[in-house]
């Protein structure tokens, strides 16, 4: 065999043997097993359930026209939007220059690690690409422990002991808050004392923030406040308004940080050139808010609030051990009381563990060793996003007594989800 004719050995190193990302992977095999004609119950990919507001929609319609290549950074009067927003909800002054645009937050992560030459630094669990990322672009990284009884959440002291030992050593430290893939997030306390380590050590922040909108209570707080000079804000349209196909994410820079922004707006010239233009006008919809946005969010509150705790609820009755989710829409439970039940039939990691539940219920989730864990650390991630967000929406709307939804509400709303829980709690209970 002549070597030089196979492609296989021109591939990079760094990309060779890295799956494809596990939340597309397992959303392409669901939709694979859909077609074949079996029912299953997606709870993998977290695409929000709800529809994208329709005055973002009609706005989109508007600007369809729109054929220019617009700047690297983005639209201005999109860029002017996002730092009003960020203003208005963060208290915090910052201004068009300090906003940056990209076809989605998830390149724009990618862009910043090319750009900062810096070890990555993710607690464990964490969202499913940060860590592959860093990998295909060569960089190290380290994983920070947390802790169930912790909530799965970083504390000052460990974020401390990892740093201490290289105080100057450049690094990135990725906080996602409200978490995929527990839905866990900070008070403020632990958010000022986790900013106090980052600026003892210099880290670069990044906030990824992507489901702030979607905290329960609606109070989610960037650690922008306590650690300005030092923190990239990450968020989009795709969690909260529901247009994860429309691929737009931003970054908010502190002035200290512009320099690195210039470099990310190097590197987007040469890579994408510009975001979708009738997205990017559209977008201004969404970011300038408005009386039927704030109805919308809340609604969407209310709905993903009463289905975390029923999930929650639902897998605790099992016998798993789950976090109460604060926002977006994930659990993250602990299987590990079955054990030596699944070892009776050869169920050993969480990646058994769901292929098993996936072919016998027919409920499609991800394995813990997906979010930074060994194998054997028998969790997954439920992503509980397969209702109808439209129905939803409009069954919450109607209720007009201000109380919280219960459970007559997901019977109605949620069929899916009660289906899936049923079929997961017959099927351990016959382990």
């Amino acid at each position: 065999m002549d070597i030089h004719n196979d492609q296989r050995f021109a591939i990079n190193l760094n990309v060779r043997g890295i799956q494809p990302s596990a939340t597309l992977r397992i959303n392409e095999l669901s939709n694979q097993l859909k077609a074949e004609g079996k029912d299953i119950i997606k709870l993998g990919l977290g695409q929000s359930p709800f529809p994208v507001p329709q005055r973002v929609v009609d706005a989109l319609k508007d600007h369809a026209h729109e054929k220019d290549y617009l700047p690297v950074k983005g639209l201005k009067s999109l860029r002017e939007s996002i730092a009003g927003y960020i203003n208005r909800s963060e208290r915090m002054r910052c201004t068009w220059e300090d906003v940056l645009i990209g076809p989605g937050s998830k390149e724009l992560l990618f862009i910043l690690q090319l750009a900062y030459y810096g070890d990555l630094l993710i607690p464990r669990p964490s969202w499913v690409s940060y860590a592959p990322q860093a990998r295909i672009i060569g960089r190290s990284v380290h994983w920070l422990p947390t802790h169930a009884e912790n909530n799965w959440q970083l504390t000052a002291e460990e974020l401390d002991i990892i740093c201490r030992d290289d105080a100057s050593r450049p690094r990135i430290l990725i906080l996602n808050y409200p978490s995929n893939p527990t839905g866990c997030t900070y008070t403020d306390d632990q958010l000022l004392a986790i900013a106090n380590v980052a600026r003892k050590y210099r880290l670069i922040l990044l906030s990824d923030e992507i489901y702030g909108e979607v905290q329960f209570d609606g109070k989610h707080k960037s650690i922008a406040r306590y650690y300005p000079e030092g923190t990239i804000i990450s968020t989009g349209l795709s969690k909260w308004a529901g247009a994860g196909g429309w691929r737009l994410g931003t970054f908010i820079f502190p002035k200290e940080l512009h320099a690195l922004q210039d470099a990310m707006a190097i590197i987007a010239s040469e890579t994408y050139t510009s975001t979708s233009a009738p997205t990017q006008y559209a977008a201004i919809a969404a970011f300038d808010g408005g009386d039927d946005i704030e109805e919308y969010l809340k609604q969407s509150r209310r709905v993903l609030k009463v289905v975390g705790e029923y999930m929650h609820s639902r897998l605790s009755a099992m016998g798993a051990v789950v976090q109460k989710p604060e926002g977006a829409f994930y659990v993250f439970p602990d299987f590990s009381n079955f054990r030596d039940e699944l070892a009776r039939k050869d169920i050993k990691t969480s990646q058994a563990f769901c292929q098993s539940l996936l072919e016998n219920t027919g409920v499609a989730i991800l394995p813990a060793s997906d979010f930074g864990f060994a194998p054997d650390h028998l969790g997954a991630r439920l992503a509980f996003v397969d209702f109808d967000g439209a129905d939803a929406l409009q069954l919450a709307g109607e209720d007009q007594t201000g109380q919280e939804l219960g459970n007559d509400f997901i019977e109605k709303a949620c069929p899916r989800l009660v289906k899936a829980m049923d079929k997961m709690e017959a099927w351990l209970n016959s382990l």
